[in-house]
């Protein structure tokens, strides 16, 4: 048994049985964008804890160098890991972290780099071999 129309019928009882799904060739109105949400969103403290905890790394690298050659090759060393790690955490783990780590480490071979190119102006002889 089905149940009979209400009676009387409303004022849009007409436009509800003619509407239709919209095709999309007219535009009825604003569209509905979807939203899309960050998985691991970068904070400042994850780039703050990033850059502080990569800092610490390449300084215990750089203190065991001896010579301007010797903490040259520890910071890239160091650095390489560090960016091994920056990768994991940005495919895997938090984006603000592996930022940090990412910017200081890129910092620190600066350093490394200008260190290395200082020595060499002043004696001439090429430090790292």
């Amino acid at each position: 048994m089905t149940t009979p129309p209400a009676y009387p019928p409303g004022p849009d009882a007409g436009h509800r049985a003619l509407a239709r799904t919209p095709s999309g060739l007219f535009p009825a109105g604003p569209p509905s964008r979807p939203t899309y949400r960050e998985p691991h969103p970068v904070t400042g403290a994850g780039v703050a804890a990033g850059g502080a905890v990569a800092a610490a790394w390449l300084l215990l690298f750089g203190l065991l160098g001896t010579s301007v050659g010797s903490y040259a090759w520890w910071t890239l060393v160091a650095g390489g890991l560090a960016w091994l790690t920056a990768l994991a955490l940005l495919r895997f783990g938090d984006r603000g972290v592996a930022t940090g780590i990412a910017i200081v480490t890129a910092g620190g071979w600066s350093i490394a780099a200008a260190i290395v190119a200082v020595r060499w102006a002043t004696t001439g002889d090429w430090p790292l071999w």
